[in-house]
């Protein structure tokens, strides 16, 4: 399942990088893409949107 997510919190690539190892943590075969200056999260994953959404929000950051 593939899907885009807004953070609008992400600043930056070390953001990005937390992000991306905050939703690894629940799915490590993820792949995931976080692009701090358009502040989408493209996820590619076996897991659920909601299990990704509260791996972000348990990084420290929200997602629209």
């Amino acid at each position: 399942m593939t899907f885009q997510l807004t953070v609008p919190n992400m600043a930056c690539s070390a953001c990005g990088e937390t992000i991306t190892k905050a939703i690894q943590a629940v799915d490590p075969t993820a792949q995931v893409e976080a692009d701090p200056k358009t502040k989408l999260v493209s996820v590619e994953t076996q897991t659920t949107e909601a299990a990704v959404k509260e791996a972000i929000t348990a990084a420290g950051y929200s997602v629209a």
